[in-house]
């Protein structure tokens, strides 16, 4: 009795979050109506807070960074985001199959998709290769190997497919539902978090690990 207790009194203090978020969502929306311009940070945290929250995310953190974050080095955006180490430090790329048949145009089958985002650490290399090889097994082989060849996407693209600019792409609240693939590396962290873009180019978004692979489920590979 007392775990469910525990379980309801949990539940309740999500519900009352994504309430209060919802309410800031809807503030800023109206007060953004102004021309004024000042909320579209503060919109975009507070619409992927509920995003997360519905999905079962409650251990997040959001984090402005300064205007010239990405000329420094990791070590100095890992201290800005005081992350334990910069392997915790990841980016969200929108990748496309190149040698996709004509009648593949979409992701509505994210066994076989034109499109995936992929999550990786920032100090990684990325392997396209790998990601081939996955795609290939996970049709059991009976799509020919040379129907993918996976490429990072012009940024025209990913901007139409996930609603994000530049160095502000992430895999939370895309406007098109690509299938996620994050390396296995980020996984295997000591530490159970990472942290990735936050919708704007000066928010970044930090999570637990275990959490998000509940949330999102994520194809894991090993892609780095």
């Amino acid at each position: 009795m007392a775990a469910l207790a525990d379980l309801e009194a949990k539940q309740s203090q999500i519900l009352d979050r994504i309430a209060q978020l919802e309410s800031r969502l809807t503030s800023a929306s109206l007060s953004s109506s102004d021309g004024s311009g000042e909320t579209t940070a503060e919109s975009t945290e507070t619409r992927l807070s509920v995003i997360l929250l519905a999905r079962g995310v409650s251990d997040f953190a959001w984090k402005r960074v300064p205007s010239d974050y990405y000329d420094q080095s990791l070590e100095y955006r890992r201290q800005i985001l005081a992350a334990s180490r910069i392997e915790q430090l990841c980016k969200t790329i929108v990748m496309v199959n190149t040698q996709a048949p004509e009648e593949i145009t979409d992701c509505s089958n994210p066994k076989n998709s034109k499109y995936y985002v992929v999550v990786v650490q920032y100090m990684a290399r990325l392997n396209a290769e790998s990601i081939k090889n996955f795609l290939y097994a996970l049709n059991d082989k009976k799509v020919p190997k040379k129907r993918f060849n996976m490429r990072l996407a012009p940024e025209d693209e990913s901007l139409k497919l996930t609603g994000f600019i530049h160095n502000a792409v992430t895999c939370i609240g895309m406007r098109t539902d690509i299938p996620v693939i994050i390396d296995e590396a980020i996984t295997k962290l000591e530490e159970d978090y990472f942290w990735l873009g936050g919708g704007d180019v000066d928010l970044k978004l930090g999570m637990k690990t275990s959490q998000f692979l509940t949330a999102f489920r994520p194809f894991v590979v090993k892609c780095s």
